[in-house]
């Protein structure tokens, strides 16, 4: 019994590495472009305002702020330069820069698809 014990202490190691690599890698789907738009996040009846430093189909990266942890929730409000309306999302708290650096990489949940055909056109017009 004890060399399954050790040989699960290894696998779960090894398990562990290889999370890391990947969490240390570029895990992006989508093209981010740069912008400079205010967003508003709350929780509950907290209210912030962050900047966006990049933003794509999938998520929005805030600049400067200090981050909710990991895996917390908020609600978005945004509107994007030339368009009308507003949008409303909920987000997850993906990524954190370091204890150093200030921001967080904020992963969009139930985006609708008109919103998300917005931000894509937002985008395709950056690019071009």
């Amino acid at each position: 019994m004890a060399n399954n014990d050790r040989r699960q202490e290894k696998a779960d190691q090894k398990n562990l590495e290889i999370e890391d690599e990947r969490r240390k890698g570029d895990r992006r789907r989508d093209i981010r472009v740069p912008v400079n738009i205010w967003v508003e996040e709350y929780q509950g009846d907290d209210v912030y305002f962050q900047q966006a430093g990049n933003l794509s189909v999938g998520g929005v990266f805030f600049e400067r702020t200090i981050p909710h942890p990991i895996g917390t929730k908020v609600g978005l409000r945004f509107s994007i330069p030339g368009s009308e309306g507003v949008i409303e999302t909920t987000g997850e708290v993906v990524s954190v820069p370091s204890d150093e650096d200030f921001g967080a990489g904020i992963r969009f949940i139930d985006l609708d698809p008109v919103e998300e055909q917005i931000i894509r056109e937002y985008i395709d017009k950056q690019l071009s």
